[in-house]
């Protein structure tokens, strides 16, 4: 059987993530997961992939807000569910650009400081619609401020192989997944076109290419080879790097540590020839 083993989200993008035990499903995502991210002068995303030491920017939930706390002076500011600013302006998101909403110019500062660089946060409203990739989705679907798309679904089994080919073991957190799971083989998530958990349907459309994000440790912000260095020797295709696979949902409802995946249909075409690392040396 495979189960829902872990539930993450990311509030504000490329910041730490928080562990939930349950979580809400929107129509853009799990609550609060990429609602807030850090804008530039030019009202472009901020990253780690650029700015390693966002790593160092914690994230926790509190009745008021979010809690974010910076590392290394273990200094903290409280960001309000809503803005405290009535501003609203255009940002861009890779190749997208949708409505946003400055948060507050005192908390702009906060962050300015931290980073040692201009930075602006900004919320997406209900009212701002960004849609998914239409070359992998249907027509209505929508994300946050994600990289692409609202979900991310990883096997624990898939991170267990890679880590058996690993001089150092690594831990999730190097994948920024929102749902992790118990039960099956190794990658079985690539296979996933259909699933079901908890009575929302869900379809897996398009895997996820890898960047240099994965190779930054969570906990210091030290940046290294791993784990893209080894998989580029098997999850390879089209000079990009596969781990893990993007979803997108229809309907809203609850997820549950512990709930059981239920898998309708697969994709039939083999993405991957290389075989997990048990079966290899068999």
């Amino acid at each position: 059987m495979l189960q829902v083993s872990a539930l993450y989200i990311y509030p504000i993008k490329s910041l730490g993530g928080i562990a939930l035990d349950t979580a809400v499903l929107t129509d853009r995502g799990l609550q609060h997961d990429r609602r807030w991210m850090l804008i530039d002068a030019n009202n472009r995303f901020l990253s780690q992939r650029e700015n390693a030491q966002m790593a160092l920017l914690k994230t926790t939930l509190s009745t008021d807000g979010l809690l974010v706390t910076y590392v290394p002076d273990n200094t903290s500011i409280t960001i309000p569910f809503l803005p405290q600013s009535e501003e609203k302006l255009e940002v861009t998101i890779w190749d997208d650009n949708c409505r946003a909403q400055l948060v507050s110019s005192r908390i702009d500062e906060w962050f300015s400081d931290k980073l040692n660089l201009p930075a602006r946060l900004v919320y997406m409203p209900d009212n701002s619609h960004r849609p998914t990739d239409p070359r992998y989705t249907n027509e209505g679907a929508i994300t946050s401020f994600s990289d692409a798309y609202p979900m991310l679904i990883i096997g624990q089994a898939s991170l267990d192989d890679l880590n058996a080919r690993l001089p150092d073991a690594l831990p999730m957190n190097r994948f920024r997944p929102n749902i992790v799971f118990t039960g099956g083989e190794a990658y079985s998530e690539d296979t996933m076109k259909h699933i079901n958990i908890n009575g929302i349907d869900m379809y897996g459309v398009k895997l996820c290419a890898r960047c240099v994000m994965t190779t930054i440790d969570q906990q210091n912000a030290k940046k290294g080879k791993e784990p893209l260095k080894t998989l580029a020797k098997y999850r390879l295709k089209n000079n990009k790097i596969y781990f893990g696979q993007n979803l997108v949902h229809t309907g809203e409802g609850v997820l549950n540590v512990g709930d059981e995946i239920r898998v309708l249909e697969v994709h039939h075409e083999e993405r991957f020839f290389i075989k997990p690392v048990e079966a290899a040396l068999n």
